[in-house]
């Protein structure tokens, strides 16, 4: 079974846990973009609980728009934002120095398109867990009953070969894993583990890689893993 997920900003822990469970995963660049989920949003805890952090795309109105099509806006300082909300929830567990450097570079650069901010905060969360999941890229809509053609053109791409089945299926997560819907029966929650605010906010679920790694370092993997 090979994952199916839109392109997302940073990723909830349960996006690590499916790509540390999968040797290969398949990012829709060609699906329709979706207001209030995983492409523009990242969720942290902070020191008044659960904070959002959201990217400001440039809107087309009235107009579907495919992912790889979809612009950043800069005109308000999300990024500046961004980072000083990390800075405040993470400031104080032992693993900030870290990470925060690297967040702070990814977040700060401009980027044109939002499918190019979320691959790079994607490729750091890979870096930090240690895990070589193949990430294959589709600039097309991604129709599951063609999944083995589109392995194909992408590994084909990437100078591999066609190392695929017929019967290779895909898991369709593009709009069932969102921040405002059931975890997917798909897959299953990540174990509670160690957060700076617990004392004050009980354990957070589905938060962000970044929530995962500040808080637990190299532990982390092994929480992705359990």
């Amino acid at each position: 079974m090979v994952p199916v997920l839109p392109a997302f900003y940073f990723g909830s822990v349960e996006h690590y846990r499916l790509l540390a469970k999968h040797p290969r995963v398949i990012i829709d660049l060609g699906e329709h973009y979706e207001r209030q989920s995983y492409r523009t949003r990242t969720r942290i805890v902070g020191p008044n609980g659960v904070q959002d952090l959201t990217v400001q795309i440039a809107r087309r109105s009235g107009e579907k728009m495919p992912m790889h099509t979809v612009g950043l806006s800069y005109v308000e300082t999300w990024p500046q934002q961004h980072v000083h909300a990390i800075r405040s929830a993470y400031g104080n567990t032992p693993w900030f120095i870290h990470y925060m450097d690297e967040i702070e570079a990814v977040v700060l650069k401009k980027y044109e398109r939002l499918v190019d901010l979320d691959l790079a905060t994607m490729r750091l969360g890979l870096k930090w867990l240690g895990l070589g999941t193949e990430v294959l890229l589709s600039e097309e809509y991604v129709v599951p009953s063609l999944l083995s053609d589109v392995l194909s053109r992408s590994m084909s791409s990437n100078g591999r070969g066609h190392e695929t089945s017929d019967n290779e299926q895909g898991i369709d997560l593009r709009t069932t894993l969102h921040p405002k819907r059931p975890l997917p029966p798909e897959l299953t929650a990540v174990p509670a583990y160690p957060q700076i605010f617990a004392d004050r906010h009980g354990f957070a679920p589905r938060m962000s890689v970044i929530d995962m790694v500040m808080n637990a370092g190299p532990e982390a993997r092994r929480s992705l893993l359990a």
